[in-house]
């Protein structure tokens, strides 16, 4: 890759410290979800931290709050920052304070890439989200997040830059009606490693998305302030999904975008930074040389 950069791989798992320690690398590329726990994502930037070696991407306690979607929703509702009603399930006990309109949503709370959302997970009356929370409340071992449902568009919004700076990307929408009649109408596990693939790929995704000005300025201010008040930096993918008066909330925020780097694999954030004019190398470059100038590095 054109990168100008000598690049060294490291293993993100527990050796990555003395790794790091003896290395000590000018930057650090993080794409490290690592494995274990709901702060797998803070991990390594915790390390980087205590060595004061630079890092791309948010820092720990950004990237802890992101993945638990309970935390993030209720920093958003403090902002005022619209996101779907919701309740936060650690035993079904807690179904007696529910009070949200069907249909709802169920998610693991700290999942990503579609774990843990199936077709079953959207739901239509207290009985089967009773039953659906019983099996699933065991089967990952973690509170799940109960949500109203957003009957709107679906969208992803790719930013790079801190402060003044960050921008957004070209936006890219969800194209819902593309999967089967059989599935419903959300991104679910179903829907990105079941249906869609490699060599039957569905058109799901648009970019940039065919979407007016006004509805492209809501999207864009939304994400932005998202952006800001969970302190991202660098660079983010944040979810935003229409309510039944078109109206942008969000839906997740994800701070270590997945960049996969081939085309075919329908990545969002690598397919916002082509539509914009950057090639893959460019678009890590760009990401790099924002952490560097955080850093005053450049």
């Amino acid at each position: 890759m054109e990168l100008f950069h000598d690049v060294t791989l490291i293993e993100a798992d527990e050796n990555a410290f003395e790794k790091f320690k003896k290395l000590r690398p000018d930057l650090v590329f993080n794409v490290a979800e690592c494995a274990n726990g709901i702060s797998r994502e803070a991990q390594i930037p915790a390390m980087l931290d205590m060595l004061q070696i630079p890092y791309t991407g948010s820092d720990p306690l950004t990237l802890a709050t992101c993945l638990d979607k309970a935390r993030t929703k209720e920093v958003l509702s403090y902002y005022k920052v619209p996101t779907a009603k919701f309740l936060l399930v650690e035993s079904i006990s807690d179904l007696r304070s529910f009070d949200l309109r069907f249909p709802v949503i169920v998610k693991p709370v700290a999942e990503g890439s579609g774990k843990g959302i199936f077709n079953s997970s959207l739901l239509n009356s207290l009985d089967k989200l009773k039953e659906n929370l019983t099996n699933n409340l065991q089967t990952y071992n973690q509170p799940f997040l109960v949500e109203e449902f957003l009957p709107g568009r679906e969208f992803t919004v790719a930013i790079i830059g801190n402060g003044e700076d960050a921008e957004v990307l070209p936006i890219v929408e969800i194209n819902l009606s593309e999967l089967p009649k059989e599935l419903a109408p959300i991104y679910s596990y179903e829907a990105k490693w079941i249906v869609d693939t490699r060599d039957n790929p569905l058109n799901i995704f648009s970019c940039p998305a065919q979407i007016d000005a006004s509805l492209q300025e809501k999207i864009t201010d939304i994400a932005l302030r998202t952006y800001k008040v969970l302190r991202c930096r660098d660079w983010s993918r944040i979810d935003i999904r229409l309510d039944a008066f078109g109206e942008p909330n969000i839906i997740e925020i994800n701070p270590l975008p997945g960049i996969l780097p081939d085309p075919k694999d329908n990545s969002c954030f690598p397919k916002a930074a082509r539509t914009s004019g950057l090639s893959y190398d460019e678009m890590i470059n760009k990401v790099l040389f924002t952490a560097a100038r955080r850093y005053s590095l450049v």
